[in-house]
């Protein structure tokens, strides 16, 4: 199994930035093998995909909404993948999620990603 941790979530103004950060820990010679994403859940809305990044970090993917002002990254030696928000608004208030695949395709689907976090809230204020 692999376990993801997200943290680095906190209450931010419009405008300012957030550095989110997932650790994965257990059998974490998989993570050489997955796809990672983020996806997003904010209140009466149903998860949507925010990014995703390829094993070598080489492949990335957006969500229109957040294209330009999100970048994900990922470290393997350190089995960590990051997302840099800035520019943010007050509709990308929401808990944002970790999800790790086990396919190369750098994909934008939920049930594309088996394995995922228990999420850090992200709120930011007009």
């Amino acid at each position: 199994q692999v376990q993801l941790v997200e943290s680095g979530g906190g209450l931010v103004q419009s405008g300012g930035s957030l550095r989110l950060s997932c650790a994965a820990s257990g059998r974490t010679f998989s993570f050489m093998l997955v796809t990672m994403g983020w996806f997003r859940q904010a209140p009466g809305k149903e998860r949507e995909f925010v990014s995703a990044i390829g094993r070598t970090g080489g492949s990335t993917s957006y969500a229109d909404s957040v294209t330009g002002r999100f970048t994900i990254s990922r470290d393997n030696a350190k089995n960590t993948v990051v997302l840099q928000m800035n520019k943010l608004k007050p509709e990308d208030t929401a808990v944002y999620y970790c999800a790790g695949a086990r396919t190369e395709r750098v994909g934008d689907k939920i049930y594309e990603y088996p394995y995922w976090g228990q999420g850090t809230q992200v709120t930011v204020s007009s």
